[in-house]
């Protein structure tokens, strides 16, 4: 961490210079009045480089840093803890931002809510599925993509790549946008040969090198033969399937350097789209929505390229599969369909399209799954 990222977390411990009336100066971002001036800050609970969810975010962020008058601070390895209220606010009081991304999940409750109450005036925008109308500060926001499209295109490669017909995913947590991309990836796969299994590992963790290096190990004792994730860094992930002989579906960013001979496609963000619409429309003092989603036609994630090993009747299921859902209205989850409990999810005629948002609650690993939430 730089010593510029430390003064700035520990400004405000040192300081007589009161929040509130350090922020009486800043302009109020309610006016939606043009500005010719703008600190953006992000935070990421990782390094920026790490292959994965800080490193699609940072990059998002870089793309700003060529807009006149916008300057973009920025400051990694900040934990889901205290220290993220500390780095906001100094932020705001020592960087003059009025607009910040604090990007990890857990950084919503209660830090991003905790500091939107106490400066009303900034904007809080959050990576994740957490803003609710009627319970939190309208000077709040959330922001997604809907990315389980792209692992249900990762998992239609791997249902075509697989010999075994068993494919592995290495997760952090049981969230619902975990859930729904495990369940995508698998669906994927499933509209190759509905025969394919998916086994599931969670770490616990959003970045633990061990467990994810365990859990890729074990994936691959049982016989999956293409692993894809959903941690921060899937660089663990990702080197240690191919060097077991896997093939590897990326996710968060383009991981195909760490594996070049396995690497079939990834889910990738496209942070860069996202962020300089928002910031091009506050510079323009027009506001920006509460909830913001988007999906592969929107330009909120992409795919990366397939790889050499996928084979050309793999290239031509992925691109009709992704013309498809570029027209809209695609649903992965629609029925019949049960959880991998015996529970109907979904009745005959039944669909859930991705902006649906009851599949931000999704509590459930379908039918083929292997694993449990709990």
């Amino acid at each position: 961490m730089s010593t510029s990222s430390l003064s700035r977390r520990h400004f405000l411990m040192g300081t007589a210079l009161a929040g509130s009336a350090a922020f009486l100066g800043l302009p109020r971002m309610a006016r939606a009045e043009a500005l010719d001036k703008l600190t953006v800050g992000f935070i990421y609970v990782g390094p920026k480089d790490d292959y994965g969810y800080n490193q699609a975010h940072a990059e998002g962020a870089a793309a700003l840093k060529s807009i006149p008058g916008v300057t973009v601070v920025e400051e990694e390895n900040v934990p889901e803890t205290i220290d993220v209220q500390k780095t906001m606010e100094s932020m705001i009081n020592f960087d003059g931002a009025t607009l910040l991304f604090p990007t990890s999940f857990g950084y919503f409750d209660p830090h991003i809510l905790e500091m939107a109450a106490k400066y009303p005036d900034v904007r809080f925008e959050h990576a994740g599925g957490m803003w609710q109308a009627d319970k939190h500060p309208t000077n709040v926001g959330s922001y997604f993509g809907y990315i389980g499209m792209g692992q249900y295109l990762n998992g239609v490669v791997a249902g075509h790549m697989t010999k075994t017909k068993k494919i592995g995913f290495v997760a952090a947590k049981p969230i619902p946008q975990v859930l729904l991309n495990v369940n995508s990836f698998l669906l994927g796969a499933r509209s190759v040969d509905p025969t394919i299994t998916c086994q599931v590992i969670f770490t616990g963790e959003w970045s633990l090198a061990v467990k994810e290096a365990e859990a890729t190990n074990a994936l691959c004792d049982a016989g999956c033969d293409v692993i894809t994730c959903h941690v921060d860094s899937p660089k663990v992930v990702i080197e240690t399937a191919a060097g077991r002989g896997a093939y590897v579906c990326g996710y968060h960013a383009n991981q195909s350097s760490l594996a070049p001979d396995k690497y079939l496609t990834g889910a990738e963000w496209n942070w860069s789209k996202v962020y300089t619409d928002m910031i091009t429309a506050t510079m323009a003092g027009e506001p920006i929505p509460n909830f913001v989603r988007g999906g592969l036609a929107e330009g909120f994630i992409k795919m990366s390229p397939l790889g050499p090993a996928v084979t050309p009747e793999a290239k031509a299921d992925f691109e009709a599969k992704q013309a498809e859902i570029l027209k809209g209205g695609f649903a992965v989850i629609k029925g019949p369909l049960k959880d991998n409990k015996g529970n109907v999810i979904a009745a005959e005629g039944e669909a859930f399209v991705e902006t649906d948002v009851k599949l931000e609650s999704m509590d459930y690993l379908v039918e083929g799954v292997l694993g449990s939430t709990s």
